[in-house]
């Protein structure tokens, strides 16, 4: 059977942490920017994508989506990947967090790991069970996009490229070529772990670049009036844009 080639990103934010868009706004600008597979991987949460799973099939897309999840460990920020549920325990130590994902039948893929701005893992990235690197965010400095890339090769593993996006425009800016035998969550897990996987580097629009800005002031803004659901992230940017 010849394997499909689907076009995914993997690493986007909803309303449920700190994005500007629903799951279902996100389900229908993948859809239009021509993408097959998607996660939401929101900070600390698998809500949004699960959230996501449901719409889309209540919204009869033809779109896979990945339950996903970045999670802030202790040494930074790792994505979690699943085909349908996400584990019940997510530890905060970044290798029990690995072992807790693998025995749930997971993937876990450093994320921007030499972005210290986004916090990234760093030199870890040596010594865990990785599954991939994410070698390329469409919105980290091309230094550490091309350590990353450097690190992947050296320990053998697949590499990732996504758009991170915080705001619907700027999806699909960064993706994979990802081969499957089926189009299911299953098959796109295990492309990932086995290789089967060609990460297309790309930068936002313009536009997407000026709506991420915009989207970081009004996080900004709603943060100083009181609390809201995104007190838990750091001061840092997590959606601008950096050479």
């Amino acid at each position: 059977m010849p394997l499909l080639r689907l076009k995914g990103d993997l690493h986007m934010h909803s309303t449920f942490s700190d994005g500007r868009n629903s799951p279902e706004e996100i389900l229908l600008a993948a859809v239009e920017k021509d993408l097959d597979v998607i996660s939401i991987t929101d900070h600390d949460t698998f809500s949004g994508a699960l959230r996501a799973l449901k719409s889309a099939k209540s919204m009869q897309l033809d779109l896979v989506v990945i339950v996903g999840a970045e999670i802030r460990t202790t040494a930074g920020d790792i994505l979690v990947y699943c085909s349908d549920s996400p584990p019940d325990a997510v530890p905060r130590d970044p290798f029990e967090l690995a072992d807790a994902a693998h025995e749930h039948g997971c993937i876990v893929v450093p994320a921007h790991p030499f972005d210290a701005r986004r916090k990234g893992i760093g030199k870890l990235v040596y010594d865990g069970q990785w599954d991939a690197i994410e070698v390329y965010n469409a919105y980290s400095d091309p230094f550490s996009n091309h350590k990353a890339e450097q690190a992947a090769r050296e320990l053998g593993i697949p590499g990732i490229a996504n758009s991170d996006a915080h705001v619907a425009s700027a999806i699909g800016s960064a993706y994979n070529i990802i081969e499957v035998g089926d189009r299911n969550a299953d098959s796109v897990i295990d492309a990932i772990k086995t290789g089967r996987v060609r990460p297309v580097y790309g930068r936002p629009s313009f536009s997407a670049i000026a709506s991420t800005l915009a989207w970081s002031i009004e996080r900004r803004i709603k943060r100083r009036r009181g609390p809201s659901r995104l007190d838990y992230i750091d001061d840092e940017d997590y959606g601008a844009y950096t050479f």
